[in-house]
This record gives C-alpha cells, structure tokens and sequence, in this order.
C-alpha cells in the first residue's frame, strides 16, 4: 500500500475520500444547513500542478472539511489551480482561497462575468425587478435577498486569476487530458469535463442521480430549459463509462438523461395545465400550484428560499413555453407580468 492508499484507509473523517483512479480523488465537502448536504469535489493530480475540480461554501465547515481532505491525500502542497464548474456558491465558495499563487480559475465563458463584483451587483439588482414583475412578494424578496447562500457563501470576485474557457478546450493534468464540454442550462456557463482515456465524464450539476438539477431564469441565456435539454441530448453521444456528479451518487448516465427529460416534459405539461386552468396568473402564483418535493402541507409553509428557487423553474418553464408559442405574457392593469394560454 502506498503513502497515499495508506493515509486514507486510516480516515477517521465522518466523510470518506474515494481515489477513482491513479491520481483521481472524491472529496465530500458538507454543505451545512443546505438540503444537498454534500458537495462532490475532485482533486486530479499531477506531476507540476494540481487540478481540484470545484470547492464548496465560503464556510468553516467547507474550509476545514477541504484543508483536511488535501492534507490527507498529501496535496496540501501542491501547486493548484481550480476548475469551476460553474458560478454557484456551493461550488466556487471558496476558490479565491484555495488557488495557489501563480494558479489559475477556470470558469465557463458565460458564467465568467459574474468573476466581476460590478456584473453581479447589477445582476442582482435585474433579479429583484424581474421577480417582483413576476408576482413575488415583496417583503419576501426582502428575506431571501439577506439569507440566499447564492448571495452571501461566494467566493471574492474581480481577482485576476479567473479565466474563461469554451467548449472543446483542453486542459492537461499530469498523466490526463480532460477536454471542456460547455453544457448551458443549469447556469449560463455550466461546465461538463471529459476524461476520454477512463471514458468519465464529470457532470457537475448538469446530471444528478439522486435529485433533480434547479433549471432557472438566467437574463444572460434566455430560454435556459431549452439549453438545458440541448445539453442533455449533447452529451448523451459521449461512450461514458463513469459519470460524476456535483451531489451524491452516481448511476446509469443514458438512464437519467432519459428520466430527466421525462421529469421536464411532465414539468412543462404541468405549467401549461395551470395557465390554461388559471389564464392571468403570475409566475409566483403559478409555482404555488405546481407539485414540489417539499415536506410542507401547502405554499405558505414554503421555506422563503425555497419559494424563491420554485418561482425560479416556474419562470424557466413559462419562457420555454413561450418561446414554442403556447404561452403569451402581458401585463396586467398594475404593470405585473401575467401569463395566459396563446
């Protein structure tokens, strides 16, 4: 057994670090308070430089869960750069701390302007208006804009070590050659990783076995469920032999593509049914009728983040049927969008 093998058989962590292959690690980072519970990050190993593959929160509990796991694969040295999947917190949290001096952070091409603290203030800002156009509440605006983790668990901006990468770029790490497939729809600028050589494919949060992946409104990809269920017919033609996700297990890829674009056909039937049933409702009204996998006995019992995420896919699934022509939005006489069957 050698140095590293030997360092995490004897892990007495309440989370276990997995070596995929040859210089290839899981690390579980916990997410606390947070319904994912856990993050998948991955370090990749190499001879000049390391490769870790998303960090977790800008929390304690992710800082010292990463510093330990490093040190136990004997990394805690390594000169490292870090890849981002994309722009959420439970993903790039801690990455302005992690990157080492000299090391690069590698973003997708459409989810590179939120490394500027300028962009993503102005972002948030046409967030609020858009949702309260939408119908949401807002005194429960309020609340979600001072507790959301997408707000308050990033990672420091305007750094000069992030930099863009688009669909087909390469990125060399020791022994391995890991190819960029851009996969827009769960943010703009999601990114997938492509490991040809072990046939594994890193989904991130493009594909997730245990959970449904939150497909939003994004004012920089609009029609987001559109390039989502691109992105999943996209990397279907990859001969993957191991898929790994952002969050928990892993599973039969071809299998869950299939089960998520029959989840989102179901979703979209569904919010056609409730404008048809409901013509002049708004956005936040509509997701209060939608089905949620949520122990809660009706809307109002709704965690107000939760709410906000649920408005969230409402208003991705209402563009992608506007965009098809089966659904028209206006406005109502108090300047609210409201949404009626074409």
């Amino acid at each position: 057994m050698n140095a590293v093998a030997q360092r995490l058989a004897d892990q007495d962590a309440p989370y276990t670090i997995l070596e995929i292959c040859p210089g290839i690690f899981r690390i579980p980072i916990p997410l606390p308070r947070n319904p994912l519970r856990e993050l998948n990050a991955y370090l990749v190993r190499g001879r000049e430089r390391s490769l870790l593959i998303d960090t977790g929160f800008r929390l304690p509990e992710c800082r010292q869960a990463m510093a330990q796991s490093l040190r136990a694969i004997g990394a805690e040295g390594d000169p490292l750069d870090i890849f981002l999947t994309h722009i959420h917190t439970d993903h790039m949290g801690l990455a302005s701390e992690l990157v080492r001096p000299g090391g690069t952070i590698y973003v997708g091409q459409l989810d590179f302007p939120f490394t500027s603290q300028t962009w993503e203030d102005n972002y948030w800002r046409v967030i609020d208006r858009r949702f309260l156009a939408e119908g949401f509440p807002k005194e429960e605006l309020a609340v979600t804009t001072a507790t959301n983790p997408a707000r308050t668990l990033g990672a420091d901006l305007d750094l000069p070590n992030y930099r863009a990468v688009k669909d087909g770029e390469v990125i060399s790490v020791g022994d391995y050659t890991l190819e960029v497939v851009a996969t827009p729809g769960h943010t703009p600028g999601q990114l997938c990783l492509w490991l040809a050589s072990e046939g594994i494919l890193f989904t991130a949060d493009h594909v997730l076995f245990d959970i449904t992946p939150n497909i939003t409104m994004w004012p920089n990809l609009p029609n987001a469920l559109g390039h989502y269920l691109e992105s999943l017919e996209k990397i279907r033609a990859y001969p993957v032999k191991l898929a790994l996700p952002g969050h928990r297990h892993t599973g039969d890829l071809n299998g869950r593509i299939e089960a998520l674009m029959a989840h989102h056909r179901a979703r979209v039937a569904e919010t056609l049914s409730i404008v048809r049933r409901a013509p002049g409702s708004t956005a936040y009204q509509i997701a209060s009728q939608m089905h949620w996998d949520l122990r809660v006995k009706s809307w109002q019992d709704f965690p107000l983040n939760q709410k906000w995420f649920a408005t969230g896919e409402a208003l991705a699934h209402l563009e992608y049927l506007t965009e098809r022509g089966q659904v028209r939005r206006e406005q109502n006489p108090r300047g609210v969008a409201v949404y009626l069957p074409a």
